[in-house]
């Protein structure tokens, strides 16, 4: 497949809201953790199918901690958007806010990255189209995005600490153990 023309971060960002219902929380009123890494995957899944402008599946999800409880009839907004696109790969930056159904009691309650892969017809990974970072933010994220991705492969297995690039000072800063 020959080269893909770059696409601006703006052409595949997705927002997604969703009301906290009684039956997405536990006993105490708290959305689930599951089902809003669900939505987390949902809205990015969305976001990098638009950029890639295929299927997708995802590859991994870097730790996501839960900073700020949302509670039932809350109001949740999910914002991604692509941050790097790799040869088959595209990392996505997911961003959750929550507030009362008055539109008060806003807050950021946590983020994450997402790797999702495109795929063809035939289930098979195909090259994704580059991002263009026009913002300073974006151009931010975009810049960062090889050394979580080394994170990822390294923390997976797939890849070696001395074999990084990116990230391979802070390993030779380490201790060694014998």
């Amino acid at each position: 497949m020959s080269e893909r023309k770059a696409k601006r971060v703006s052409e595949s960002r997705t927002v997604m809201t969703e009301m906290v219902m009684p039956n997405d929380t536990n006993p105490m009123g708290n959305l689930m953790g599951g089902n809003l890494l669900r939505w987390m995957d949902i809205v990015s899944g969305i976001c990098s199918g638009k950029h890639c402008e295929a299927h997708v599946v995802t590859a991994s999800v870097d730790h996501v901690s839960f900073q700020k409880p949302i509670m039932v009839g809350d109001v949740v907004t999910l914002e991604a958007s692509v941050t790097r696109a790799f040869r088959t790969s595209v990392e996505v930056y997911v961003e959750v806010f929550a507030n009362n159904i008055k539109g008060g009691d806003a807050r950021r309650c946590n983020h994450a990255y997402y790797t999702f892969v495109g795929l063809d017809d035939d289930h098979e990974p195909i090259p994704v189209p580059p991002v263009l970072a026009l913002t300073e933010i974006e151009q931010q994220r975009y810049d960062s995005a090889p050394r979580r991705r080394e994170v990822r492969l390294i923390l997976s297995g797939r890849m070696k600490p001395e074999q990084s690039t990116e990230i391979r000072s802070f390993f030779d800063d380490m201790p060694r153990h014998q």
